[in-house]
């Protein structure tokens, strides 16, 4: 089959850095679902692999990990699906990726494919839904209330990937306030789109920007991006007691003590927390992704697709990699088929 790999970690302007290549189709585990992939989706995390990850030498190792297709095969312990179904998923980080004609996955993370979307606009959808829906829901819990906060939630980085479905979830299932911060003014005129109350410059300090909007101390704040940049002013302006959540990888120290006077607890969201220790709730994100594949069914809340770049292959994949690594991204970016 066809996919796309690397057998060295180099700068995405370098040919080498992912390549074409061919390699044998996997067969499905006990609980595995064999998928041909329509389409893809590139997300930061796949940037940090490529430049962090070393393939074993002689071996090519495949990224990917949000994917939409059809599933071809299904092993001997399924239940959850058939060959036939269209479905979309985020994966696993410890297996072998979606940047391949056919990808082995376990049906407890998959999800059925909204009907009313393209094969491109699903997948756009599973890696951010799973990771805005669990920092929400099961990290910060934004539907239980902090005692004499403002109910409001800040997100930061709001026109990406995971900032957009985290705007969408919060405005459309909740009654929290929500502001998101951008920077430029399509990225504003985007988070407001998809359903921010307000909207401020991550460019410029926040905990100014918060007080002034007159609604008090936000209870929960979700740092998606540069958070060693952000956290001084975000311990300032969140509320005592309040929930902090992250999701990004500070490159220096941040110092959690200054969230002690505030008793604000700390949460780490990791999407891949499930499938990598086999979590015994590991079936919870089949169960996410069915339902975000209702709200979408109902109008409830939309796909973030921003562009199609064009084919799987390495080409187009350095492409999308190299936009990502530029911090520019709004919305998702998807490549389609072979």
């Amino acid at each position: 089959m066809r996919a796309v790999g690397y057998q060295q970690s180099l700068p995405i302007d370098s040919e080498a850095s992912l390549v074409d290549i061919e390699l044998p189709r996997p067969e499905p585990g006990a609980r595995d679902l064999l998928v041909e992939v329509r389409a893809i989706s590139v997300n930061p995390v796949d940037t940090k692999v490529r430049r962090r990850a070393v393939p074993e030498p002689g071996t090519y190792k495949v990224l990917g990990y949000d994917a939409a297709g059809i599933v071809r095969a299904v092993g001997p312990e399924t239940s959850l699906f058939q060959p036939g179904d269209e479905v979309f998923y985020a994966g696993a980080i410890t297996r072998s990726g979606t940047n391949a004609e056919f990808h082995a996955v376990d049906e407890r993370l998959v999800g059925r494919k909204p009907a009313r979307l393209s094969f491109e606009e699903a997948a756009a959808l599973p890696l951010t839904t799973l990771t805005a829906w669990e920092t929400l829901f099961d990290r910060l819990d934004i539907r239980r209330p902090v005692e004499g906060a403002a109910h409001a939630i800040l997100i930061v980085g709001g026109a990406g990937g995971v900032g957009s479905m985290a705007i969408q979830l919060a405005r459309r299932l909740t009654d929290v306030t929500v502001i998101a911060t951008a920077s430029r003014s399509e990225t504003q005129e985007w988070c407001r789109t998809l359903g921010a109350h307000h909207v401020i410059d991550h460019a410029k300090p926040l905990a100014e920007q918060v007080k002034a909007l007159g609604i008090g101390a936000p209870a929960f704040v979700f740092s998606i991006t540069h958070t060693e940049a952000h956290f001084p002013e975000i311990a300032e302006m969140i509320a005592p007691q309040g929930r902090f959540a992250l999701i990004d990888d500070p490159q220096n120290p941040i110092d959690i003590r200054l969230l002690k006077g505030k008793s604000v607890s700390i949460h780490w969201e990791s999407m891949f927390t499930r499938s990598t220790f086999q979590t015994a709730d590991m079936e919870r994100q089949h169960e996410i992704l069915n339902e975000a594949a209702r709200l979408v069914e109902d109008g409830t809340i939309r796909t973030t697709l921003a562009a199609v770049m064009g084919p799987i292959d390495a080409a187009h994949l350095r492409k999308a990699h190299a936009f990502i690594e530029s911090n520019r991204a709004r919305g998702k970016i998807v490549l389609s088929g072979f």
